[in-house]
């Protein structure tokens, strides 16, 4: 089940850019900060900080992030190794979001099989209360930290955004294809669905539990199905032709959340796949939005 998974709804396990190594120096990078142990296992983080070193200049550097965190959810196939910080190096996110100023913390939850989705979601808002605890420590505001991930580690950032609390909150959520809905996967079968995701639902997979235990817990991890009130503003890059994570997926993400009197906004990449080559100018852009949407004055959404 956990193999069917992976091809299903994984992250691919190519580079994000394929021979596009992170080689730019204008930050300082911690490896492995452990922001929590539970049951006498660590969990991990890189932190980025800029150092001001000047970028690439295709990285339109400025400083709208001085003082400001973005945590950046690492997972691929719900898999959190080393190899997948690789991939976000690739893509350029440590160096586009330090170019303008942020402070980054790679935040890598537990993995298959050893946790649940429930688990993981646990594990990344540990991580963010950790980081609100210690913002003294990297001089950035608690109150205005965005929040990022791609496909599984987009499906954890958006379930942790649609049920934070004041301890886990975030100001921002921007996202690159996030499975949002167990339920309502391109009219699959609840059953297919569910030994598809195997131990992502259950540790040990979803044999000899009944369908209700099931649907509630496909339900539990689905983010589109725990909209219940004010979130945070999100914007989501999702390709047409992603063959992974349907688009159907961020429509349907969306569209709950507006409905719910949320902003919420959905940026189709044409012909984007999962992911798609030229995905550091999307990163550009949402560093840009996140410029706008940390900025804004405090009580407003």
């Amino acid at each position: 089940m956990l193999r069917n998974a992976m091809v299903l709804f994984a992250v691919l396990s190519a580079p994000l850019v394929a021979g596009a190594q992170d080689q730019d120096a204008h930050y300082d990078r911690t490896l492995d900060a452990v922001y929590a142990t539970i049951n006498g296992v660590d969990f991990h983080m890189d932190v980025f900080v800029p150092n001001g070193t000047p970028p690439a200049g295709f990285l339109g550097p400025n400083d709208r992030g001085k003082g400001l965190g973005i945590i950046d959810v690492v997972s691929g196939a719900w898999h959190a190794g080393r190899g997948k910080l690789r991939d976000h190096e690739q893509a350029r996110i440590f160096s586009i979001f330090t170019a303008h100023g942020y402070t980054v913390f790679a935040v890598r939850p537990g993995s298959l099989p050893d946790y649940d989705a429930l688990d993981m979601v646990d594990q990344v808002r540990r991580a963010i209360r950790y980081i609100k605890a210690h913002a003294s420590d990297w001089n950035i505001d608690p109150d205005r930290l965005g929040l990022t991930g791609a496909s599984a580690g987009a499906h954890l950032a958006a379930l942790a955004a649609v049920t934070q609390d004041k301890t886990s909150s975030v100001k921002a959520v921007g996202l690159f294809f996030p499975p949002t809905d167990f339920l309502d996967w391109e009219n699959r079968s609840l059953s297919s669905v569910a030994e598809q995701l195997g131990d992502l639902l259950f540790q040990g997979g979803v044999a000899g539990k009944t369908e209700a235990e099931i649907r509630a817990r496909a339900e539990a991890i689905s983010p589109a199905r725990q909209v219940s009130g004010p979130v945070p503003p999100m914007r989501i890059y999702h390709g047409d032709a992603d063959p992974l994570v349907p688009l159907q997926q961020s429509e349907h993400f969306v569209a709950i959340l507006k409905a719910a009197g949320n902003e919420a906004e959905l940026k189709v990449k044409k012909g984007g796949g999962h992911p798609w080559l030229t995905i550091p100018f999307e990163v550009m852009d949402m560093a840009n939005w996140f410029d706008e949407a940390l900025h804004r004055p405090p009580g407003t959404p």
